[in-house]
């Protein structure tokens, strides 16, 4: 991959989710300037007057620390799925954004719920979980990153947090895991295996070698199976 053609999709990375902070801050700077209430635009659970939060609620926010703590790994995580998984990408934050909130729509307490830590907890567990379900090593890495810096988001799943809306949390991780499922078969062009040169040389399957070139490509029981199949043991 060129220079030029990294640049462009590191600008077309942080182009989406700088657009999407940016207004985010705006409204809530338009709603202490302005003296606006803007909670009830939030999610209120199983009542119709509740489910334009299912789009709205993401963009509102109760103060400006509540919104200072949500911005950075808003950011960060929508720009990491962007880049590193540009093809499903729209798709999977979509499918996110939209599942949590109709989730919480149903299961979540009748109360008003705001904020967008929700899609921030399903972004997370995208990434974890492609990790898991894609087992190649860039998502390995990605998700042992996100693991390291945002592992200690995991205890705002639980109940019992005042002023917490931790069924967004944990409905948000749930549809992180169910999108990175999803779209586990979706492999970005950069984690095909390249066939090493020296596999095309002609007379590479003719050397002989200690292990058999599959060894670590294969289980003890698979291999097993593949011994009596043939007829023979080693």
């Amino acid at each position: 991959m060129s220079k030029k053609v990294v640049q462009q999709r590191v600008y077309e990375s942080l182009s989406l989710p700088f657009k999407f902070v940016v207004g985010i801050w705006l409204i809530h700077f338009a709603q202490s300037i302005l003296h606006l209430n803007l909670g009830s635009w939030g999610i209120y659970p199983r009542e119709t007057f509740g489910l334009p939060g299912i789009i709205t609620a993401p963009l509102i926010h109760a103060d400006f620390p509540h919104l200072l703590s949500n911005t950075p790994p808003l950011f960060i995580l929508s720009a990491m799925v962007l880049f590193f998984y540009r093809s499903v990408a729209i798709s999977s934050i979509s499918l996110i954004y939209l599942l949590t909130g109709a989730a919480v729509w149903v299961f979540g307490r009748p109360v008003f719920h705001i904020g967008a830590s929700g899609v921030i907890y399903g972004l997370a567990a995208f990434v974890v979980f492609s990790g898991i379900f894609r087992r190649n090593l860039k998502s390995i890495a990605l998700a042992l990153i996100v693991g390291f810096y945002y592992g200690s988001m995991v205890y705002g799943i639980f109940p019992g947090q005042e002023g917490v809306s931790w069924e967004s949390h944990l409905l948000g991780a749930m549809v992180g895991i169910f999108a990175s499922f999803v779209f586990k078969n979706s492999i970005e062009r950069d984690e095909h295996r390249q066939v090493p040169s020296w596999e095309n040389d002609p007379t590479y399957n003719q050397e002989q070698f200690f292990l058999n070139r599959d060894a670590f490509l294969k289980t003890k029981s698979e291999r097993e199976k593949e011994t009596r199949d043939n007829g023979w043991w080693r």
